[in-house]
């Protein structure tokens, strides 16, 4: 996409980060507490971008957007899933449709 939220037209990162008046955007309460002064604001908020992600995690981010799938740990996901009663991750696939194990599995579901 792009190389810094900077860079995005549609960001609120220049309003946040560097002062940048947009008439449509209206600071969100967490914005706030960043700090008591707007300067304190803009320098805690740059602060958050500092470091870019891992590729690992990009990855992780665009797989379960794309397919919809909740992002977290198995804790947090079943969390989600007995919430929402939907599935939140994809079923495992293939195994040996032979053994006791995988027999053991399909017979649960």
């Amino acid at each position: 996409m792009v190389g810094h939220a900077s860079e995005y037209p549609w960001s609120s990162y220049r309003y946040n980060a560097l002062g940048e008046e947009n008439k449509l955007l209206t600071p969100h309460a967490l914005y706030r507490r960043l700090g008591r002064s707007e300067d304190e604001r803009h320098k805690a908020y740059r602060k958050l971008f500092r470091h870019r992600l891992a590729e690992k995690t990009l990855e992780e981010i665009r797989k379960a957007t794309n397919k919809a799938w909740v992002l977290g740990n198995d804790h947090f996901q079943q969390r989600i899933e007995k919430r929402t009663e939907r599935q939140t991750s994809p079923k495992p696939r293939g195994g040996d449709r032979k053994s006791k194990a995988y027999h053991r599995i399909s017979l649960s579901r």
